[in-house]
Parts: structure tokens; C-alpha cells; sequence
């Protein structure tokens, strides 16, 4: 059901938690603030204004090439910028590096007269060169950097890395003097600058890349590795890097910034995993905003009086199934489980209202949506039927869940896994719970591992255009879903070459209608997220996709 307010949060306006919320139940909704340094969030004084926000978990790496994490890409869209950035209501591409651009009439050559007088943190000039350079980076990462992790969105985009030319879209950079660069592509693709208005994009001094090895994961943080580019990342945004220490990553305005500074000087991102105590260092004034808002934190948020910002709904949270894990690879089991999950009582006990149940992959707002895929709506009767006529015999099915974690697509993981593990269950189902802290690489773990049956996991769109969904999932096999099927793999990679209108639509259409029938994971929701800010806060840049660029907050 629309929300009135959709249209006021769409051009960033705050929406104050009403009424409405205040009948939820308070159960639970107790917690003891944390003890950060004390709240440097002083009155506003232009420029030197000091802001502190709290997100759910901490970032995995601040190089936005080597993850899509939320949290990551969080921090690094304060620090980096692209070519292009994408418009806050409409989502269309505007300039950002890049004041202008023309593209050739076979749509294979893309020329960007870059912003003159632009610095990086480090002092470099930005360049046509310093374009290139990260374009190359891209291309040519090493094998090493591409394993062990989740598919990263050079190759989602582009298809393939310079080791397997013929596959990959990207073809070539070419500085023409210091301010015009041309990419060359070896095909069509009408969405582009969509795409490159995603986080991974972001141009970083290439001087830096060099001095700080950002190809090189020599260091260890939280156990994971990582660059010493990944833990100091030098852009031309409109905020650099200052410290990480502990929970806390710390940014300051940039004195050489070419755009609008805003009020903010020092910026503060905390971790605070646990969403009860996100809410106490709010009500504490030890931060001056969260993300991570849980459907039991409405109601006291709503009495204390602060604001609730609501996102529109950009992400898919799903059921992943492993093809290669014995009896998942029966079709009769994949759809059993399928039959089983009611999505209904999901959305009314753990996720924010105004949430939607799924039945494809791609959110309704990219209207691409098929009126005409295998629909898997509760029938316990239906998936008892059809798991008795399958392979299964009893089998233990491993239940990979998150931990410690209030995710952009699940905002209560432990109660989601417990609620699907029961209706699984009920069905003559066999699980075994396996919980992995989400800070312990929970999403590399189910991913790229194997042993995995079942899984939780989601994706966040950092664009907007269908492929950025169905490109990840079934664009290729992946060790996630061990799913292998080249005829969809052949249309997913017509279909982003296609220009929009009629044609694009029907070929997301009919992807969507063969891959419900081939069930290689359930679509579950399309989540509202929710954040929440102080008084102080007038105004946030709110984005379904995430771009919430703080020099752009207004502050009372």
C-alpha cells in the first residue's frame, strides 16, 4: 500500500515517526548506551559542525573496488567520488568528475570532459591520466583479488577482467590532454552511466593506489585482509580520510573540495552492532543519527520524539539454495521449500510496514516486473506433496544464517533463519542451523564457500537498472546458488545491451519467468530500511541506493 509520505522522503525531506507507530509493542525495547568518547555534536557553526553516526556493522574495506558492502561503500562515497553520480529523486545520471559526456552512434565510445581545478586528498591533480589509471586497475585487478569474495562490480558491469578480453564489455581508456577521457567498449551498453554512478567506480589518486599496495592485502583487520589503501582511501570528495580506529572511522572536511563543503568538519561513522543500543547512544546524544532502524524501535523513537527516515524500497532479501548440495539439486525439493515459506507472517513480525513480499529478484519501482512467473504463494499441503515424491530421504540441510548484524535487506536476520527453519520443518525438512557473525565474513563465507544447503542473503542496488540485480545472481554460476543454466546466462547479457523501452522490459520479463521455474532461490522481500536522526538534523539526503552524501545534511 503507497505511503503518502513517499513523495517528501523522495526529495529528502525528513518523515517524524507519528502516531501510527506508537501503538507497537515496547517489548524488549530496553538497552544500555554504550560508553563512546564523549558527543563532540556542538551547535552548528558553519564548517566546524561535528556529527557522529552509528551504523549497524563496521566496514569490511574502504576500497570500494574490492567490496559492494553497504557499510563500506558507506564511508567511501564521503571520500570518492565518479564520473557521474545518479540524481537523488530520479535516479538519473548527473554530473559529477564528469561535467559533460557524448557517446559515438554504435554506442561504443563514451567521451567525459572531466571538472577542471579538481585536487585528490593527496594534493595530485585529477586528470584524464588519473581517469585511466583506475580504469586499468579495474581491468587488470589481480586473480588473487577477484576469489574469496563475492562477485565484485567490474566484472557484474563489464562482464569480464583483461585476462578474458573477448567476454568483457570494457575495452579501453584514452586520455586526450588532462581534461577529456574516452572509454571504448566492445559492444553496446545503453546503461553505462547508471552503472558508473555506482560506489565501485569512484576515482582514487593514483598515487596513492601505488604508495599505499591497494593491490596488495598485506595487513590484517578484524582477521580480514586488507590494503593499506583499503584503511586510507584518498579521493576528491568532499570529506577525507583521518583515522579508523577501533569502532570508529573518522573523516574531515576537505579544505581543496571543488563543490559545496556543507556544515559538517569532522564526520564520525561508529559501529554500534547491537540496535538497542544504537538507540540509547540517540537518546543519550552520543550520536546524532543511526542506521539500522528495527521494527521494535519504532515505537520508542516515535515517544522520545526523533526522526525516522524511511527509504524506499531498492533491496531483495532471499532464500538461497545450493544446487550442488545432494537433494537441493531436485527441482521437486527447490519448489517444496518454496511452497513452504510464508512470506506474510515474515513481513508482519520482522520487517518495517510498508515492506512488500517478493515473488522475483528485481524491485517493482524498475518496472520490469513479470505478471507471468511461477508464483509459490504458502501451500503446506502442496510442498509435503511434493517433497515425498522427491529425492529426499532425511537428509541434514545446512541452514547458513548472519549473526550480530541489522542488514539493509534483514534487519533481523537470528528471527528471520528461526521462523523459515520451523516452516521448513513443518514440511518434513531436515536443518541444521549454521550461525556465522556477519563481522566474521558471513557473505564471502556463502558466497564463494561450498557445504552450504540453505542460506539468507540479499542484495542492495547501487544503481538503478534491473541488471544490477539479476546480473549478480544469475549472470553466471556462481558457488552460491550452484546454479547453471547458459540460456539464462545468454539472456541476461542480451538484455543489458538492450536500449530501454519494450524489447528491455520483455527480456527481464522472461528471465524473471525462467528463473521462477527453475527455483534457485526464494525471493522473500523487498525491505524498507529506516534510519534515525536527532532534532539537530533538518534535512538528510536520503537514497534508496545509498547515496547519502553527508556534506549535503542540513543541520538546525
Amino acid at each position: 500500500m503507497p505511503r503518502p509520505a513517499r513523495r517528501r522522503r523522495a526529495q529528502g525531506r525528513l518523515a517524524v515517526a507519528g502516531a501510527a507507530v506508537a501503538g507497537l509493542l515496547l517489548a524488549g525495547c530496553t538497552g544500555t548506551p554504550p560508553t563512546p568518547p564523549p558527543s563532540t555534536s556542538a551547535s552548528p557553526t558553519g564548517p566546524s559542525a561535528s556529527f557522529v553516526f552509528a551504523t549497524p556493522a563496521a566496514p569490511s574495506s574502504l576500497d570500494p573496488a574490492l567490496t559492494r558492502d553497504v557499510e563500506a561503500t558507506r564511508v567511501s562515497r564521503q571520500v570518492m567520488e565518479g564520473l557521474v553520480t545518479a540524481d537523488p529523486s530520479t535516479a538519473e545520471p548527473k554530473p559529477a568528475l564528469a561535467q559533460s559526456w557524448t557517446t559515438s552512434a554504435d554506442g561504443r565510445a563514451w567521451t567525459f570532459t572531466l571538472r577542471p581545478d579538481v585536487v585528490f586528498h593527496d594534493g595530485t591533480a585529477f586528470t584524464a591520466a588519473a581517469v585511466c589509471a583506475n580504469f586499468q586497475r579495474w581491468y587488470t585487478l589481480p586473480v588473487s583479488l577477484r576469489t574469496g569474495r563475492a562477485t565484485l562490480t567490474f566484472k557484474n558491469v563489464f562482464g569480464a577482467y583483461a585476462d578474458q578480453p573477448d567476454l568483457s564489455v570494457y575495452r579501453g581508456c584514452t586520455a586526450q590532454g588532462t581534461g577529456k577521457v574516452t572509454l571504448t567498449l566492445n559492444d553496446r551498453f545503453p546503461t553505462l552511466l547508471k552503472a558508473l554512478s555506482a560506489p565501485a567506480f569512484a576515482i582514487a589518486s593514483p598515487a596513492s593506489l601505488t604508495s599505499l599496495a591497494a593491490d596488495q592485502l598485506t595487513q590484517r583487520r578484524a582477521g580480514r585482509a586488507i590494503s593499506a589503501f583499503g584503511q586510507h582511501p584518498v579521493g576528491t570528495g568532499p570529506y577525507r580520510f583521518a583515522a579508523w580506529t577501533g569502532q570508529d572511522v573518522v573523516l574531515t572536511s576537505f579544505d581543496r573540495y571543488w563543490g559545496e563543503r556543507g556544515q559538517i568538519r569532522s564526520l564520525t561513522f561508529r559501529t554500534i552492532r547491537d540496535p538497542l543500543q544504537r538507540l540509547a547512544a540517540l537518546s543519550a546524544g552520543t550520536v546524532d543519527g543511526f542506521d539500522g532502524v528495527t521494527r521494535d524501535a519504532f515505537a520508542p523513537l516515535a515517544q522520545a520524539g526523533q526522526q525516522i527516515i524511511q527509504r524506499d524500497p531498492y533491496s531483495v532479501a532471499y532464500l538461497g539454495i545450493n544446487q550442488e548440495f545432494g537433494p537441493l539439486s531436485d527441482l521437486r525439493v527447490r519448489q517444496a521449500i518454496a511452497y513452504a515459506i510464508d512470506r506474510q507472517t515474515l513481513l508482519r513480525n520482522y520487517f518495517i510496514d510498508g515492506t512488500d513480499a517478493a515473488n522475483q529478484f528485481v524491485p517493482p519501482r524498475l518496472a520490469v516486473t513479470s505478471d507471468n512467473v511461477q508464483r509459490y504463494d504458502t501451500d503446506v499441503a502442496r510442498a509435503k506433496q511434493l517433497l515425498a515424491a522427491s529425492s529426499y530421504r532425511g537428509q541434514a540441510i545446512p541452514f547458513y544464517y548472519p549473526r550480530n548484524a541489522t542488514l539493509p535487506w534483514l534487519p533481523a536476520p537470528e528471527k528471520v533463519y528461526a521462523e523459515i527453519a520451523r516452516q521448513l520443518t513443518v514440511i518434513g525438512l531436515t536443518i541444521k542451523p549454521v550461525p556465522i557473525a556477519w563481522a566474521d565474513g558471513y557473505a564471502d563465507d556463502v558466497v564463494t564457500g561450498a557445504g552450504h544447503g540453505l542460506h539468507l542473503l540479499g542484495l542492495t542496488g547501487a544503481y538503478r537498472d534491473p541488471d544490477n540485480f539479476v546480473g549478480p545472481l544469475f549472470g553466471a554460476a556462481t558457488p552460491e546458488l550452484g546454479y547453471r543454466n547458459a540460456q539464462v546466462e545468454t539472456k541476461v547479457a542480451r538484455a543489458r545491451t538492450l536500449p530501454d523501452g519494450a524489447d528491455r522490459t520483455a527480456a527481464y520479463q522472461n528471465i524473471a519467468e525462467q528463473v521462477s521455474s527453475d527455483v534457485p532461490a526464494v525471493p522473500l522481500a523487498f525491505p524498507v530500511s529506516a534510519l534515525a536522526v536527532s532534532p539537530r538534523v533538518a534535512s538528510y539526503p536520503v537514497s534508496s541506493t545509498y547515496n547519502e552524501v553527508f556534506n549535503a545534511i542540513r543541520l538546525n
